[in-house]
């Protein structure tokens, strides 16, 4: 079974928009002009780097059907494939292809923050934009996928990121923190000031190669994270789902359910809105589980995005 991909890795069809969606207004679909190849060096021939056993005892884990996997452009897989288990990222539904490469953060710095999308660095290198709610422990995530405390800026008080933050990692491609939605201890003009930067962004931003969309799933399923995901699905969009705080057992807070049970119920509520499974990964900053998966799932979109 193979994926086939459009340059800037489209592999999220949207079927229906759900019926109450209004976080976004529809915008025109966008035209993608692939990067030109000379901006970029020539592609390694290193072995993909194994993945890091650090999971916990008790870690939460979920049992992945064949026709749930994301399967990478270029890969294949059966099911009759012996070794088919040891090529899936631990916790997630990630297939691990030829391109998970170079995937180690070596060096990480911030270069800038901006509050328009012409502002952003110049420089042609791919990037990877973070946004979930605004409580969902995004710097915490991005802190740990770099391994530095204060990379990021962290705060108790949801709604500190209120820019487009670019963090350059090895000189050779970035991350991007994005303001969080839904809630934010700002004035309401300011939160929609963010939503339409952040939407242009989305739209206009060509070296974008993937939104990694954060959940948190400590708590059910929130219907402004449902339409969050629908419209990067409408608008083609390239898109991962971050399950964070997935360390989180106390069942009284999270409505009775465990953090794999909200996870699972999320990917039921969304999947009548996508006609291929979006790829997702379970996390906590706490643990670092599902760190390494992150960064391996980035670099092997990045080296299949360079490549095309």
């Amino acid at each position: 079974m193979i994926l086939t991909q459009l340059p800037r890795f489209h592999f999220l069809v949207f079927k229906n928009p759900p019926p109450s969606f209004n976080f976004f207004p529809k915008p025109k679909l966008p035209i993608i002009k692939p990067a030109s190849p000379t901006l970029f060096s020539s592609l390694s021939t290193a072995e993909p780097i194994p993945i890091a056993d650090f999971a916990l005892p008790d870690e939460p884990k979920l049992e992945v059907s064949l026709d749930k996997l994301f399967v990478p452009p270029e890969t294949e897989v059966s099911c009759n494939d012996p070794n088919l288990s040891t090529k899936i990222l631990k916790g997630s539904n990630i297939v691990l292809s030829k391109y998970a490469r170079e995937a180690q953060v070596v060096q990480a710095e911030f270069v800038k923050s901006s509050v328009r999308t012409e502002d952003c660095p110049s420089d042609g290198l791919p990037e990877f934009a973070l946004v979930g709610r605004s409580n969902v422990g995004k710097s915490s995530l991005l802190n740990s996928l770099v391994r530095r405390k204060r990379l990021a800026l962290t705060s108790k008080k949801p709604g500190k990121t209120q820019c487009i933050n670019h963090f350059r990692i090895n000189d050779d491609w970035y991350l991007v923190d994005l303001p969080g939605y839904g809630y934010a201890s700002a004035p309401q003009e300011l939160r929609t000031d963010w939503g339409k930067f952040t939407r242009d962004y989305f739209i206009n931003r060509s070296t974008l190669v993937s939104v990694f969309l954060l959940i948190d799933a400590s708590i059910p399923a929130k219907k402004i994270d449902l339409e969050y995901a629908s419209w990067l699905g409408q608008n083609q969009i390239p898109m991962t789902l971050i399950f964070t705080k997935c360390d989180k057992r106390k069942k009284k807070k999270n409505g009775g359910k465990r953090p794999e049970e909200n996870v699972s119920e999320f990917q039921e509520l969304i999947c009548g809105f996508f006609q291929s499974v979006p790829p997702w990964i379970m996390t906590s900053s706490v643990t670092n589980q599902g760190r390494d998966e992150i960064l391996l799932q980035m670099a092997q979109l990045r080296n299949y995005w360079r490549k095309h």
